[in-house]
């Protein structure tokens, strides 16, 4: 099985109990690391996710692919929040988190580039908007990013 194919496997299989907890998968990650397979799930929910909701949502996972039994070697569970620099993954989030600051890596370059930071002013259509410092308006397509997270302002 494809990586792409086998995440989309491991979401079909939980994201629906997931969500049946208010729990929202954030991003999905399988990956080949030192020590093995690595799976990488980051949640979130309106409250915030605490270590417990890490620790339960851990559990469940594990019961769930083991009862499909699709993954056939061994691999290790991580169960996290997305943390401040929170991956934008979906649509909803582009709008959830309009206003706020944001880092968009482009699958193409787009005039030479393909890293952008500025203000998310939301989501026009199929495009996603924003604005540099400098007052550059920019707009991408959906499809066309391939990673895209908050940049919060550290203030002291």
């Amino acid at each position: 099985m494809e990586e792409k194919e086998l995440i989309e496997k491991i979401k079909e299989v939980i994201e629906l109990p997931l969500l049946r907890k208010n729990i929202e998968i954030v991003d999905l990650e399988w990956r080949r690391e030192r020590r093995g397979w690595t799976l990488r799930i980051f949640i979130d929910k309106p409250t915030g996710i605490s270590v417990e909701d890490c620790a339960k949502v851990s559990s469940l996972v594990g019961k769930l692919l083991d009862e499909h039994d699709f993954i056939h070697h061994s691999y290790t569970l991580e169960v996290s929040s997305p943390g401040i620099e929170r991956p934008l993954t979906k649509r909803e989030h582009f709008e959830r988190f309009a206003g706020e600051k944001v880092r968009i890596t482009l699958k193409n370059p787009v005039e030479g580039r393909k890293n952008f930071t500025g203000i998310l002013l939301g989501v026009e259509e199929k495009n996603l908007v924003i604005i540099e410092v400098e007052g550059k308006v920019w707009r991408f397509g959906l499809e066309e990013i391939k990673k895209a997270r908050l940049q919060p302002e550290i203030k002291f």
